[in-house]
């Protein structure tokens, strides 16, 4: 019989389990702690519990980290590492280093549904979604670990897809019995999916981040299909329900494409749509991928999109791309081969 992996499981969670083995109920906080504020990765270095409860624990459940199976390394010195998680597939997650922050682009499924016409993961297609496990195993697992300061996920999937097992890791990362980290070095971005997307911001603190990449409903629709189902009005709408004025942070992500979005016209009426929401604009370079006929456009165009923006009053930043030599930057992360 397979064993259940600790690593991942919530407060409530090692509660319940700490009281089906009949442990004392301090247990539950001395395997949190074990989990996420120790360097550990077996249960017999539980040196606090005893013996026999290690044992019994043993019995029915492993720590659960799995190390990474290769890694590369850019020239702007951001790491690519590639997890094995269930059925033999594979993820990957980039580290990025910086001046002043260290930050870690998580992933939260196997390929994506969402078919962008412009992601590589996108065109992978779905196979599977990853369990807190596996989310939090690329944040224990990697070599970095305890110089992270920052998480993106952003990696490959849309993180309100898996919103239940997205909801347990931000938990354990931001709860005094996990990692106690700050929401506000936390970001999750998504393209936008109206239920999981209530939820997300009734339950979680941490910033939100929308990939728009054409405030124009009908273009948009010809890149990304779940403007089908989620319309980006309806969207907006949900967003402008909610507070971002003080701690948590709204941002736009922004890929800008040749004679597609990048006109005048278009920032604008992302402008327009933007209107009465504390928001900052990401504009973001395309790197080519394969299948795909878009094409990025000129750094002139993206300065004059800038100004235009700045123009409205709204904070308006040109995305670094990093990782690029590696296929970590944005929109490239994939493993369609490596898992098929």
């Amino acid at each position: 019989m397979q064993k259940k992996k600790l690593l991942g499981k919530t407060f409530s969670e090692i509660q319940e389990i700490v009281n089906e083995l009949g442990f004392p109920k301090y247990t539950a906080k001395q395997i949190t702690d074990w989990l996420y504020k120790k360097d550990i990765t077996d249960i017999d270095q539980m040196s606090n519990l005893s013996k026999k409860n290690r044992e019994e624990l043993k019995s029915g459940y492993e720590f659960g980290t799995k190390v990474h199976t290769h890694f590369q390394t850019s020239q702007d010195g951001t790491k690519k590492y590639l997890f094995p998680v269930s059925d033999g597939k594979f993820i990957e997650a980039a580290f990025i280093p910086d001046k002043n922050r260290n930050t870690l682009c998580v992933s939260t499924q196997i390929g994506c549904k969402m078919a962008c016409e412009f992601c590589a993961t996108g065109k992978q297609g779905f196979q599977g979604q990853l369990s807190a496990n596996e989310i939090l195993n690329q944040i224990k697992s990697l070599p970095e670990s305890d110089i992270l300061t920052n998480f993106v996920f952003m990696g490959m999937g849309e993180p309100l897809d898996n919103i239940d097992e997205l909801l347990k890791v931000l938990e354990i990362l931001t709860s005094d019995y996990g990692y106690a980290m700050s929401p506000k070095r936390i970001t999750v971005s998504t393209i936008g999916i109206k239920k999981e997307l209530r939820r997300f911001l009734e339950e979680s603190k941490c910033h939100l981040a929308l990939s728009i990449h054409n405030p124009f409903e009908d273009e948009r629709l010809s890149i990304m299909p779940v403007q089908k189902t989620n319309k980006l009005s309806s969207v907006i709408d949900i967003i402008k329900e909610y507070d971002f004025s003080g701690q948590r942070r709204f941002s736009v992500e922004y890929i800008m494409f040749k004679d597609y979005n990048d006109q005048v016209r278009h920032a604008k009426e992302l402008g327009r749509i933007l209107r009465g929401i504390e928001s900052r604009i990401n504009l973001i370079r395309f790197h080519k991928i394969p299948g795909s006929n878009l094409e990025g456009t000129s750094n002139e165009n993206i300065e004059l999109f800038k100004t235009e923006l700045e123009k409205q009053r709204i904070l308006t930043t040109v995305r670094r791309s990093r990782g690029l030599d590696i296929d970590a930057a944005c929109g490239l992360l994939s493993t369609k081969i490596k898992s098929a």
